[in-house]
Formats: C-alpha cells, sequence, structure tokens
C-alpha cells in the first residue's frame, strides 16, 4: 500500500471516532425515549372534618416499554395544595416503577374540587441524554370532602309565665360545616309529650332551616302556650329543642346537637296573696279563733262551779 493511501485511510478512521463522539445515542443504534404513565384512583378524596389526617393520594405506575435503563423525572401541580411525590426514577427496560403522590388539605376547608396534574419527563437513556423528548402526563382531582358541625343556643334559656300565656321561643342554629346544610329541627319527642300531658300547647312554624357554612345563624321559632289552669302551686317544665344535619344523617350517622331550656309557670293565687303567706295568715287565725274558744269554755266551767257554791 502506497503512502497516500495510508494517509487516506488514518483519515478516515479518525472521523468515524469523531461522529461515534458527536452522536453517541444513534451510533449506538438506539432508536429513541419512550414513557407512559397511569394514576389510580382518578379522584382523590380529602377530609378536612376535625380530627382528619387531611390527606389522600393516588398511585402512579411509570412505564418503560424501551429496551433500555431510562432516569424519569416526576413533577406534580396540585392548584395550590401541598404534595408529596419522588423528584426522579430509574426504570429498567422493558418495566414499570408505582410512586405515591400524596396531597395535603388545609384543615375546615369549602368543600370544592382541585385539578392535580402529574408529568414524567425522561432526562436520561442508558446514562446518556436521550436523542428525542419524551414525556406522559395525567390529570386527575383532587376532592375536598363535605362535613357537617351543628351548634344550637337559647336565647332565653330561663322563663317564668302565668298560666294560659302565648310565648315564642327563640333559638339560634349555626351551621360550622364546610357546605351549605340543611337541618332539621323540632322539640325531642319526650319533652314534648310531657308539656302537652301538662296542658301545654306546643306549634313549630317551620321544620326545615337552611343555613350557609359560618354565616349568621338562623333564628328557629317555636309558638307555646301554657296550660289553662295551672291550679295553686308553681310549676317547673323543659323543653328540648335539637337541630339535626341533613347532610350527616344521609351519610353514615345524623349529627343532632339539642338546648334545653326551663319554662316555670306560677299558680293561681288570690290577688294581693301569695300562697305560703295565705297559709301562714290562716294558720294563725285558726290558732287566735282556737285560743279564743279554749278561753271561752274555761270562763263557763268557773261561772257554773260558783253558781253550785254560793256561799263561796
Amino acid at each position: 500500500m502506497s503512502a497516500w493511501k495510508r494517509v487516506v485511510a488514518l483519515l478516515g478512521i479518525y472521523f468515524c471516532s469523531l461522529m461515534v463522539v458527536a452522536v453517541p445515542a444513534s451510533a449506538q443504534g438506539i432508536s429513541g425515549a419512550a414513557v407512559s404513565m397511569t394514576c389510580a384512583p382518578g379522584q382523590i378524596q380529602v377530609e378536612v372534618k376535625p380530627g382528619a389526617t387531611l390527606t389522600g393520594y393516588t398511585t402512579c405506575t411509570v412505564s418503560n416499554p424501551t429496551t433500555y435503563v431510562e432516569k424519569v423525572a416526576i413533577q406534580v401541580t396540585s392548584d395550590g395544595l401541598a404534595t408529596a411525590a419522588p423528584g426522579d426514577m430509574y426504570v429498567g427496560a422493558g418495566q414499570e416503577v408505582d410512586f405515591q403522590v400524596v396531597v395535603r388539605a388545609n384543615p375546615y376547608m369549602q368543600m370544592q374540587s382541585r385539578q392535580l396534574t402529574v408529568s414524567a419527563q425522561v432526562q436520561e437513556l442508558n446514562n446518556l441524554p436521550p436523542p428525542n423528548q419524551a414525556s406522559s402526563q395525567v390529570n386527575a382531582l383532587i376532592n375536598i370532602m363535605q362535613f357537617s358541625i351543628v351548634q344550637v343556643e337559647a336565647v332565653e334559656p330561663f322563663v317564668q309565665l302565668m298560666p294560659k300565656t302565648d310565648k315564642n321561643f327563640q333559638f339560634k342554629v349555626y351551621n360550622f360545616g364546610n357546605q351549605m346544610d340543611r337541618m332539621k329541627i323540632g322539640v325531642t319527642p319526650d319533652t314534648r309529650e310531657s308539656l302537652e300531658e301538662a296542658g301545654f300547647t306546643v306549634n313549630l312554624p317551620q321544620t326545615v332551616v337552611t343555613i350557609e357554612p359560618n354565616t349568621a345563624p338562623e333564628t328557629a321559632r317555636i309558638m307555646v302556650r301554657t296550660p289553662k289552669n295551672q291550679g295553686w302551686s308553681d310549676a317547673y317544665h323543659v323543653l328540648e329543642f335539637f337541630a339535626e344535619s341533613e347532610f350527616a344523617c344521609q351519610n353514615g350517622g345524623c349529627n343532632r346537637e339539642s338546648q334545653m331550656i326551663t319554662v316555670y309557670v306560677r299558680g293561681v293565687y288570690l290577688p294581693g296573696f301569695e300562697v305560703v303567706p295565705a297559709i301562714s295568715m290562716i294558720a294563725l287565725a285558726g290558732a287566735v279563733a282556737g285560743r279564743r274558744f279554749l278561753n271561752t269554755e274555761e270562763d263557763g266551767e268557773e261561772e257554773a262551779w260558783r253558781e253550785s257554791a254560793p256561799g263561796l
């Protein structure tokens, strides 16, 4: 071989080596990067009621359909909520890797839905930059679950009334849950039965109220008429009002709050007299009359004795 041919052969080998360094992936016969991802469940339920963990999660699976080891970067966006997920992972050729995306909500958040987006992108292929861009994205929903908290307040916890008197009792009903709620309101059956047996009349103008969350309370009224004939003695009665969340009753357990009030009904007295003083006066008058009767009898006996012994 002549010197000229040797020079040409050496130059060819040199240029080929440069091409291998400049285009490593194509020189190795790698066709390209690819990745796919799925997440389940597609809706993440998060409880935010008092005592709840405030967290929910979905499990995602990253698949590598190529014949090479891939380094995959994970990115999560959650519409303002805190999340936890791995930053990246290695997925072997033809293999799958599972990971969890955990979402954390704020306590007592309003019932709502927010979007979760999970993205996977190939960063390396056999420890080298991939010859193409390969990524996969999954969208899911974060559902902030509804909860109910009911509170009841009596405007007048103690009331003194006369017989056959009409009275509107007022109760404030609060919704401290995180969504509008319908509240069933009323008087507990036991106290209502007891009042009606005592001669009361009890009426409710409404039995259901709808209240927005964390707003001014709704005022519920109970119309009561005291007994027509109370008698000579006073009497104490109890009225128990309740409010019950319709949402809670439809979802596993009724959430009921109640408030008791005392109704003091005075007896019927003679004008200007109280029972105890009147009884005392009657007893005193009886004692005086009895004393006078005894004195009269003693005087009569003494006169009769003197007439039977005139010399004395």
